[in-house]
């Protein structure tokens, strides 16, 4: 697709959080381009937990329905040591429509969007790598590898590495973990009911298992390590799981779908907006995966920022724009200390330190507050 040379708003990466601003912003009639760097859209599944209010805010758009009949249901959220259950966390009394987790790949998700949107009239321009953006009071103007579009505002949903972000000159605070994260899909048998996320807590350090849709045997694993190969395989994950998966139940890799390794960062933009320049998703905000907060953080700003975006476009004040900040960055703010917290905890190594942690928790989620708390934070619902 050629790209036009103006448009209302401008969208760089077309990514989860991308292509939920461009849906929410072809519901409102507004012309915009969606472009991205590659040439097809995400062919591995990567983030695959979808929360209670991630899915309200995809039914708003139509496309909630259409996941559900991709993913798992998963009611429950474990946290374990060996054989000892330290918290359970179930769902099931959120005040939503949606309590639970839903287990559903990237790339279906990605897939579930694009056609929503297609269905809506748009689409995305492949392959469009940005270069550089440059703004002023009445517009910007954005460079890409096949042309120049002059937009009235532009969204940078572009990544941890954006380019927007970077030409905007938006700073982006904060650091990384020392360990590597491995992350991986895989064939095993797993002594666990698939109707819970566990993150299992050990001297070796954090795992998350999650059920995968598809056959009973396919499941997400997400697993800290002092170092890593780039692409896991099965000696690694059955190693993994050997040392920290429930005791005295052997699990058996049988077969690594895709995996990867990567490095977590946990980093804030300084600002969402520089004039008529705004950011989402991993562009504006990185943490740990403990949880399963990121791309939904990110289709929430995205969503927002399109509906904002909507309103200012067909006349209402730009100031309207500020309120993004106000109300998205507090929460990406509060998503990143939240699993941050998680994270260390879950990667103590003194065994004092383990002890007294393994304690506090058993007695402090054997309190129903306490529960329904921790339910309510991860599955996004004070992001309202």
């Amino acid at each position: 697709m050629d790209l036009p040379a103006r448009t209302d708003v401008l969208i760089a990466g077309a990514g989860p959080a991308g292509l939920a601003a461009a849906l929410a912003l072809a519901e409102a009639g507004i012309d915009f381009v969606l472009l991205d760097r590659q040439a097809e859209g995400a062919n591995t599944s990567r983030a695959c937990v979808i929360h209670a209010r991630t899915l309200e805010v995809l039914a708003e758009l139509g496309v909630t329905e259409r996941l559900k009949e991709l993913g798992v249901v998963v009611p429950t959220f474990t946290v374990r040591d060996g054989a000892t259950v330290l918290a359970r966390v179930p769902f099931g009394g959120l005040p939503t429509a949606y309590p639970y987790t839903l287990m559903v790949p990237q790339d279906r998700t990605e897939a579930v969007l694009l056609q929503r949107l297609r269905e809506a009239g748009g689409d995305v321009h492949r392959p469009y790598e940005v270069t550089a953006v440059a703004g002023d009071d009445t517009g910007v103007t954005v460079t890409t590898t096949g042309g120049t579009v002059r937009a009235k505002y532009v969204i940078g949903a572009d990544g941890m590495h954006s380019t927007v972000r970077e030409q905007a000159g938006i700073g982006f605070t904060g650091a990384s973990y020392g360990e590597s994260f491995v992350l991986a899909d895989v064939r095993m048998s797993w002594p666990l009911d698939r109707a819970e996320v566990s993150l299992h807590l050990s001297p070796e350090g954090v795992t998350v298992v999650a059920p995968l849709p598809g056959a009973d045997d396919h499941y997400r694993l997400v697993a800290t390590v002092a170092s890593a190969a780039e692409k896991p395989g099965i000696e690694d994950i059955q190693s993994i799981v050997d040392k920290r998966g429930p005791e005295g139940a052997r699990s058996r890799v049988t077969e690594v779908l895709w995996s990867s390794r990567f490095r977590v960062h946990h980093r804030v933009a300084d600002h969402y907006r520089a004039g008529r320049v705004l950011l989402a998703g991993d562009a504006a905000h990185v943490h740990s995966p403990a949880g399963g907060q990121g791309m939904n953080t990110g289709i929430q700003d995205a969503v927002v920022l399109g509906r904002l975006l909507a309103r200012v476009v067909t006349g209402e004040p730009n100031a309207l724009l500020d309120t993004y900040e106000q109300t998205r960055r507090p929460v990406a703010t509060g998503v990143v200390a939240f699993t941050d917290r998680m994270t260390r905890l879950a990667t103590l190594r003194p065994r004092p330190a383990r002890l007294l942690r393994n304690t506090v928790m058993k007695l402090a989620f054997g309190l129903p507050p306490v529960r329904s708390k921790m339910a309510y934070q991860l599955a996004e619902l004070a992001a309202r």
